[in-house]
Parts: structure tokens; sequence; C-alpha cells
């Protein structure tokens, strides 16, 4: 008997080893918190409900389990018989740095925050200008909570700017900086609650599980809504609009502040999913998108003074401007789609520039994290000096260029001209280093291949 005793202690232990559903055979780390029974019996919340379902139904309205013998699952499937094989050990927690919370004294000034912006994000100035007073004035009014009678207005912001860009970037670094907790959530997922997908208590449950489950610290973080651009109003629709307007409008109660019961650990209610009360009054929401052909309504705004004579403006005039979006206001914003209400709570807007030549060379060279420094380092680690010279950043430009996909297209080129270089380089101990030139960028030659003993 001790014995068996002994072994329930060892399977049952808490520190080391996963806890498995009896009926679904998942773990815990998989199927989320356990409900534990007699003997060691330990059901998911799914199968639980599964199983309350299934007594709620026709088939079983007439059994009463009060009257049922009392059985001990036990006796068939004894958990001590368990071979050890079959236990999985959990995974070891990260060891979190302490952090230190927001203080007036510690926060930094909008010019110290776009200083270290501009160590990992090249250009887009007015923008790195923009985000960071009105982050600066976000946690400052978190920070001193109103202390009189003048309450400040949240600064929610509205970012534009084609695809690739840097918009997603730009806000995982701020987030980096100021070590605050940053939910990313795409709005396409998004519908009207009643209706399969996500509704939007979702966006403050991912905000949550960053949090680590910690309200408090959930409540000053920052939720980043991209594709914002996908929930616009559906034009020339007989139907619901279930994922345009009416997310739009569902969004407005959390973008304004208010209390909401979000689900813990799910990304929706149900009966068995535990649920908490959040306050969105001091979250700091942005949202982003490339509003696709916005340029033509702004245009169209532009150009209603054309006409005949000789002070008429040219209809083509705005043709050759790739940075037209920066005329964009919130009249075009509501051409476009987007609900008045739900602008009025986004009152920082700006918008971000389209990538050009000069731009993608020094988003190969400059930021910390370049890619192309992140292939040196790799190389370095095999003891080989990788180099690029002044055309291989022409070439790759002028490549990303023609892809019009912004910063993105910058890595696919990268990873398919690295591929047999990264391939020949770990067999071939005599290389010391190797030069990358436009022609081979182009297809037209080698790479520079140096063997160690060299001048290098």
């Amino acid at each position: 008997m001790s014995d068996n005793i002994n072994n329930n202690d060892e399977f049952d232990d808490k520190d080391e080893y996963e806890k498995y559903c009896y009926l679904c055979r998942r773990p815990e780390s998989t199927a989320g918190p356990f409900i534990t029974l007699h003997e060691n019996i330990h059901i998911c919340n799914s199968c639980m409900q599964k199983s309350f379902d299934s007594f709620n139904s026709n088939s079983m309205q007439y059994i009463d389990l009060s009257k049922m013998p009392n059985i001990n699952m036990s006796q068939f499937m004894p958990f001590d018989d368990i071979p050890k094989s079959q236990k999985v050990k959990k995974k070891k927690k990260k060891e979190k740095a302490e952090e230190v919370p927001l203080t007036m004294e510690n926060i930094p000034a909008p010019h110290k925050i776009k200083a270290m912006l501009d160590e990992y994000v090249v250009g887009q100035e007015y923008a790195k200008k923009a985000i960071s007073v009105a982050v600066y004035n976000h946690y400052k009014r978190v920070i001193t909570n109103s202390m009189d009678d003048i309450e400040i207005e949240k600064s929610n912001m509205l970012m534009l700017g084609p695809t690739g860009s840097g918009k997603t970037y730009l806000v995982k670094t701020i987030a980096k900086l100021l070590h605050v907790p940053l939910a990313i959530t795409d709005a396409t997922t998004l519908t009207e609650a009643g209706y399969i997908g996500d509704d939007v208590e979702s966006i403050l449950s991912k905000l949550l599980a960053v949090a680590d489950n910690d309200v408090e610290k959930a409540e000053r973080g920052i939720v980043f809504i991209d594709e914002i651009d996908k929930i616009a109003k559906k034009k020339e629709t007989h139907s619901r609009d279930v994922s345009g307007e009416s997310v739009q409008q569902g969004l407005l109660k959390i973008l304004e502040g208010a209390e909401v019961e979000v689900p813990v650990g799910s990304g929706s209610k149900n009966a068995m999913t535990p649920t908490t009360t959040m306050n969105t009054r001091n979250i700091l929401f942005i949202c982003g998108g490339a509003f696709p052909d916005i340029e033509n309504i702004i245009k169209q705004r532009l150009n209603k003074q054309s006409s005949m004579g000789f002070n008429a403006d040219l209809k083509d005039k705005h043709d050759n401007n790739d940075n037209i979006i920066k005329e964009v206001t919130n009249e075009d914003l509501r051409d476009f789609g987007m609900i008045p209400e739900f602008l009025g709570r986004l009152p920082v807007l700006f918008t971000l520039d389209a990538l050009d030549k000069d731009m993608y060379i020094k988003i190969l060279k400059e930021p910390k994290n370049a890619i192309l420094k992140q292939y040196k380092k790799l190389l370095a680690l095999d003891e080989v000096d990788l180099q690029f010279d002044d055309s291989a950043y022409e070439a790759i430009a002028d490549l990303a260029l023609e892809k019009k996909t912004g910063a993105r297209a910058l890595r696919a080129i990268i990873e398919k001209f690295m591929l047999d270089i990264m391939y020949e380089i770990p067999r071939d101990d005599s290389i010391g280093r190797v030069t990358i030139t436009g022609d081979y960028i182009n297809k037209k030659g080698s790479p520079i291949i140096e063997l160690r003993g060299t001048n290098l």
C-alpha cells in the first residue's frame, strides 16, 4: 500500500512532470489548467464541458447519477503502473530580469526616445518624432494619473504607410525600449460578437497573456492592431457587415476606456473560461494599415480645383508623387470606409514614407540588427570575414525596388544569394574572407574568395 502511495506521489510531481487529461490525453501545457478529481484523475476544461453537454442531452436525461455505484477508475487504469517513459517533463520557465517601473524620473523624453529609435529604424523622421511625443505624453498621463481637475485624454495613434515601410517594426522597437507589454493583433480576424471569428475582447486577452496574466501590468501596456484598413465599411453590400463597420463599433469602447470582461487564457468567452475585469483607460492603442488605393481618394480631393482655363490644375499633377499618402486627412479616411466615431478616438494621425533606393541601402548598413550584420556574425562564428562592396548594396536595393514589398523584400533577396555561400563555407576551412559584389547579386559573376594566410 505504501509503495502505491509513493508511486502516486512520484507521478503527481508538480515540479517536474506534465499532467495529462484522462480523456483526451493532452498535456496541461497544451490544454490549459486541469480540474483534479479523485485518485489523481485530471480533466481539461474542454472535456469537462463536453461531459456536461452530454449529461444535458436527451440520451442522458433519465440517468440518476446519485444512484450509480461509486466507481474507482484507478482499478481499471492504475496510475502507478504507467511507465516513466510516458511521462513528459515540464518546460523550464525562463528567468526574467527585474523590470523597473516607469516613473517621471526614468521615463525618457521624446528626443531620447527618438534617438533610441534611430539606432534601429532608418528614415521615417516624422513618424519617429510623432510616435515619440505621443508615447511620452501617454505615459506621463498614466504615471501622474491626472492628479488635478484637468484630465488628459488618451493619445491613441493611427499610422498609415505602404507595406514593408516599418509600421510593425516601429511599434515593436518602442515597446522593447520602454519595457512595457505589447500585444500585436490582426484586425482581419475580428468579427462582431456572436459570429465566427475573434471578438474585440480577444485583443485584451492577448495583452493579458503577454503580461503573464498580471492585470495591473497589462493595463499599462500597448496594443498594436495591424491591418486596420481591412475593417473599413464594405461598399455596395446588402448583407450584415460583421467584419467591417460592426468591428469598428465594437472597438469604440475599448479605445476610449472602459471596464471590459476579458477571458483569461482564451480568445473567446464560454462557461468554462475564467474572466477578469480590465480597465482600458491607460492602455495605448496604435492602429496601422497600408490603406491600398487611398491615394486615388487623396488625388480626387486634391484635383477638385481642376477645370478649364489658365489657373486650372492638371489632373495628372500628383500621379508621380510616391508619397502622396502624406497628404491624407480624416475626410479621406471617411471616404475609404472608416466611421467618424472610430477616427475620433485615434487623435494622433501620421504616415510613413515609401522606401526609395537610398533608404534601402541605409537599412542594409545602419541599424544595429541589420540583416547583413546578422550574416556577418554568422560567418564570423566560422572565422570567416564577410564583406559587401558598394555595388552589392546598390544591386540589392534595385532588386528590392522591383519587388515593391518594402523592407520585407530584402530578406528574401539576401537569403537567395547567400544560400550557396552558407552551404559551401563550412566545408572548406581554408577560406578566410568572402566579398559579395554587384555582379554576383545580378548573377553575372562570383563572390571574391580569399584564403587564410593571405594578407586579409
